[in-house]
This record gives structure tokens, C-alpha cells and sequence, in this order.
């Protein structure tokens, strides 16, 4: 059963390849999505997945890459998307 959810990244989590990991995780799990930066230094996104593919998916958010330093994570689910095939930053 496929789910989608929204999330909020804040921290020091802008210039530490941030969103290069976050794609990176996203598809060797299979979850399609998008990421993107924010002008008051948050990252965010949406990504849609199984369940057990986003729970893991959030475990890397609220880590990181190594230069990363996440303060917090805000997850909601939301509608689910037909006819998207990737992930993209």
C-alpha cells in the first residue's frame, strides 16, 4: 500500500549535499518524490513510497550526510500522486 508523505528538515542542512542524499536514499528505496531547498534554511519535499521504504526514508532524514546537523524533522501524511516516476531535487 502505497503513502505519501510531506517533511521538513531544519538544521544546518543547506551546502552539506543535504538534497544530493536525500535523492540518493529516495531511490535505492524505491520512493519517488521531490526535495528542495527553502529560502529560511530548511529543506523540504514529498515523498511517496511503502510504508516500511518511508519509515526507513525518515531515518536518513533525521540524519543526514555526515556534514548535515538536522535540529528537526516534521513528517505529515498526505494525498498520494498517480504517474510519478522518480525523485528529483
Amino acid at each position: 500500500m502505497s503513502q505519501r508523505i510531506s517533511f521538513k528538515v531544519e538544521g544546518e542542512v543547506q551546502g552539506v549535499n543535504f538534497r544530493s542524499f536525500t535523492v540518493k536514499q529516495a531511490k535505492s528505496l524505491g520512493i519517488t518524490g521531490y526535495v528542495q531547498n527553502e529560502s529560511n534554511g530548511s529543506v523540504t519535499g514529498e515523498a511517496q513510497g511503502d510504508s516500511s521504504a518511508l519509515k526507513e526514508f525518515q531515518q536518513h532524514l533525521n540524519k543526514g550526510p555526515s556534514a548535515a546537523s538536522v535540529s528537526k524533522l516534521d513528517v505529515n501524511d498526505i494525498k498520494t500522486k498517480e504517474g510519478e516516476s522518480d525523485f528529483t531535487q
